[in-house]
């Protein structure tokens, strides 16, 4: 079955997967496991091990809903990978009052948002390309996440930064924002032929496969 979620507001889907990262050691891989809330893309949790392992997924979701003080109700959607169906994982979070949701077979636009942030993560600029170790992976990482998290103005969420949709901040930024077009409507009006601009806004849902032809 065609996997279909909806967020409303931040912590009610989440979406995660594995990405290898290269290292200087010739097929050694190092494993990134990460979480994305769906609703604003912040990256909720995340580590780095040697191995895809159920037990460190396991792990990673315990501390990451505990972190979040999450309520019973949170839809994690993933693809089929072992760590993502294993017994430890389901037993964790049907504890926790989580359901899951899976992926087709191959079918990776299922999983389109934990894909698309890979590819923001692996065509930085500053990505090393091979890692030297895991310290220098969980080094290069937190920085990256929190660049993510916090100062990436963000195509999908109308420019704001994932912090200020999972934070709460949007109108708060909004204001000040609409304050500065507004000042420069009234300084140059004749620059905006179609009226005063007005500030774009994030969706207010956000979708994996909409049920509704026509949903953002």
């Amino acid at each position: 079955a065609t996997p279909s979620l909806t967020a409303t507001a931040p912590n009610q889907v989440w979406n995660w997967d594995i990405t290898k990262l290269a290292t200087t050691s010739k097929g050694v891989f190092l494993m990134a496991y990460v979480i994305i809330d769906l609703f604003s893309r912040y990256v909720v949790g995340w580590l780095l091990a040697r191995k895809e392992c159920q037990h460190l997924a396991a792990q990673l979701f315990a501390e990451t809903i505990a972190r979040h003080g999450i309520e019973p109700g949170l839809q994690v959607h993933a693809d089929r990978g072992s760590a993502m169906k294993s017994d430890t994982l389901a037993q964790l979070l049907a504890s926790l009052g989580a359901s899951r949701s899976f992926s087709r077979p191959h079918v990776s636009d299922d999983n389109a948002f934990s894909e698309a942030q890979f590819k923001t993560l692996k065509y930085q600029p500053d990505y090393p390309g091979l890692f030297s170790s895991e310290l220098h992976g969980r080094g290069w990482l937190q920085d990256f996440f929190g660049w993510h998290n916090d100062e990436h103005h963000h195509a999908s969420l109308a420019l704001f930064t994932p912090a200020d949709v999972f934070h709460g901040r949007v109108e708060e930024v909004r204001a000040v924002r609409q304050s500065a077009l507004d000042a420069a409507y009234h300084a140059h009006p004749e620059r905006f032929p179609h009226g005063p601009p007005r500030v774009p806004m994030p969706p207010t849902a956000v979708h994996i496969n909409p049920l509704v032809a026509g949903a953002l």
